[in-house]
């Protein structure tokens, strides 16, 4: 009996009252972040303007207007646009590492480095490559999440072992996929024209700078909506693989339809996130980690909080990215930077036995 209530404990997590709170923060700190983000810029715009401007395109009639003649064009044709595309990267990012970590029981698990981003990236490269500079957005994301799930499929195939997988040998074999892809990339890079190789290099250093517009938004929030939705359909029987394999497939779980799906939206859901962003390393790795830790293991809650938790993560690396320098830096280049760090405490932590 107790070892019951030892696992019922396990499942269920932390209390209601303090989900709410966190999830109450998360939104909070988002909002934070967004605001300061979209008055932030070469055209200043002041916080109660942004919300001025909100409010008065849901035609309520609160808050001033920005004061500078370019400021509603810098905030609706600029600077929301990159936003909202960076907190729907964040959200499939942060959602597919905790889907894949779930399905797996995997704590190394993450897009990345399983080889899923740089597949994905091939896709998209390849498709620029042929298809030059004007190939159109539909076609780009769907090379992607194309070779994102092969990629997918091919680490988890090649890394099992008499029929089961391990996570030594899936993390080994999503690194050298890794480095494979990379060399793919690297030759596509180098037989692509001069404005293609622009893009590609756009896609390898991962950032939101560039003409990001809403028919870039129209793209992309569908496939996360549907990948988002589609792993809420999936938490309990992903609580039950929690308990062990055995102990879901007695609780009538078919464990090897259920990895199937969760394949199928992680590569949807990383296709839609580097699509028109390019590799953003460790966001689906650690982003899922801290939610656990916080908000407990049981998927209802720890999905939209990793969700939330990714997006909160690449709008805030977005806006650092923005304003650290006189230049622009790459938004790739700080979630590794961030992401590298937090990786090894992690592995500290499991070494010293505190458990992930």
């Amino acid at each position: 009996m107790a070892e019951r209530t030892t696992l019922r404990q396990r499942v269920l997590g932390v209390s209601v009252g303090r989900t709410v709170l966190v999830g109450a923060l998360l939104l909070l700190a988002l909002g934070v972040i967004v605001v300061v983000s979209a008055g932030t810029g070469a055209v200043h715009v002041s916080p109660t303007e942004v919300l001025g401007s909100i409010a008065h395109h849901w035609h309520l009639d609160i808050g001033p207007l920005p004061s500078h003649p370019n400021g509603e064009n810098a905030l609706w044709v600029t600077r929301f646009p990159r936003i909202v595309l960076g907190l729907l990267v964040g959200v499939a990012l942060g959602a597919a590492g905790c889907l894949l970590q779930g399905m797996l029981a995997n704590p190394l698990a993450e897009p990345g480095i399983i080889g899923i981003s740089s597949g994905a990236a091939i896709g998209a490269c390849l498709m620029i490559v042929i298809g030059g500079t004007g190939t159109n957005g539909w076609a780009i994301a769907g090379a992607a999440g194309l070779f994102g799930l092969l990629t997918t499929f091919a680490v988890y195939t090649l890394s099992m072992r008499d029929g089961a997988s391990s996570t030594v040998m899936l993390v080994l074999t999503g690194i050298a996929v890794n480095a494979f892809a990379l060399g793919v990339i690297a030759y596509l890079t180098y037989v692509a024209s001069t404005a293609a190789r622009e893009q590609i290099v756009f896609w390898q250093l991962g950032s939101l700078a560039g003409n990001v517009s809403w028919d870039q938004i129209t793209i992309v929030a569908p496939l996360v909506a549907a990948g988002l939705a589609g792993g809420m359909v999936l938490v309990r029987k992903l609580d039950l693989l929690a308990l062990g394999e055995v102990q879901a497939a007695s609780l009538g779980v078919n464990v090897e339809v259920v990895r199937r799906q969760v394949i199928v939206l992680v590569a949807v859901l990383t296709a839609a996130g580097v699509a028109f962003t390019g590799i953003l390393m460790f966001v689906g790795l650690i982003v899922p980690h801290v939610m656990r830790l916080i908000v407990g293991p049981r998927h209802a809650i720890l999905l939209p909080a990793s969700a939330l938790g990714g997006a909160l993560v690449v709008a805030a690396a977005d806006l650092a990215a923005r304003t650290l320098t006189a230049g622009e830096l790459p938004l790739g280049m700080l979630t590794s930077l961030i992401g590298g760090p937090a990786f090894f405490i992690l592995l500290r932590r499991k070494s010293a036995g505190a458990g992930w």
